[in-house]
């Protein structure tokens, strides 16, 4: 069986080592492709967007930067006197955010990793990584398995119902999907392309929903311009 192309690794990798002359190509199964500015993932705190800044500066205690990539959000937290730990599934990622200079990152996927933290960070829709809406209830009871007693679960996503609706107001949907935010992406760079993945965008109600659900209290911190929205999970 082949190894899995880590496209992102090597897209972040040729950035540093100043080999960037394209960026990664995303195919999705709603929209035409799309791209990944590899620099804006390199963005230092001032660039980043507000959902971003307001779940950086509410982080506190030991931290789990979840989907960490290139680093530049641990980065900021470490920078900050925090203990931050970066975890992704991408091997480059992990090994470039190292070399520049996060103290701890893991490459692992999240439902394997074990540990006890303060805060769990969820960024760059961070509710994707529950893949589809049968998965959210699995992927709940293992991040409660992750949080201190007084802990808590910062996550952002985003309501894509808007990418739905015809001009007579109608919504259409994937039957082969259970949910409108459930969306089939891959992904390209320099003529290599990963393998199909699910990632989900999912609505603040459904998300608080799912919470309460798996004995969580749901906070809406922050709304964005762009049916964005950034959410506190607690233990009740």
């Amino acid at each position: 069986m082949a190894k899995e192309v880590d496209i992102f690794g090597a897209a972040l990798q040729d950035f540093i080592d100043n080999k960037y002359t394209e960026d990664i190509v995303v195919h999705s199964s709603i929209a035409e492709d799309d791209i990944i500015p590899i620099p804006y993932l390199f963005r230092p705190f001032e660039e980043m967007p507000v959902i971003e800044q307001r779940a950086l500066s509410l982080s506190k205690g030991t931290i789990l930067d979840i989907g960490s990539g290139a680093g530049s959000h641990s980065l900021w937290l470490q920078e900050q006197g925090l203990d931050v730990t970066g975890i992704d599934i991408s091997e480059g990622a992990v090994t470039l955010s190292r070399k520049r200079g996060l103290k701890k990152a893991v490459h692992s996927n999240i439902l394997e990793h074990k540990g006890t933290y303060d805060t769990l960070l969820l960024l760059m829709n961070g509710t994707g990584i529950f893949e589809r809406i049968s998965k959210i209830d699995d992927y709940l009871k293992h991040l409660k398995t992750l949080l201190n007693k007084d802990g808590q679960i910062l996550i952002d996503g985003s309501d894509i119902a808007f990418m739905f609706e015809d001009e007579d107001g109608g919504f259409w949907m994937d039957t082969h999907r259970d949910y409108y935010g459930e969306v089939m992406y891959s992904m390209s760079y320099k003529g290599e392309q990963s393998s199909s993945f699910d990632w989900l965008y999912l609505d603040y109600e459904r998300l608080a929903w799912y919470a309460q659900k798996n004995e969580l209290n749901c906070e809406l911190i922050l709304e964005g311009d762009h049916y964005e929205y950034l959410a506190k999970l607690t233990l009740t």
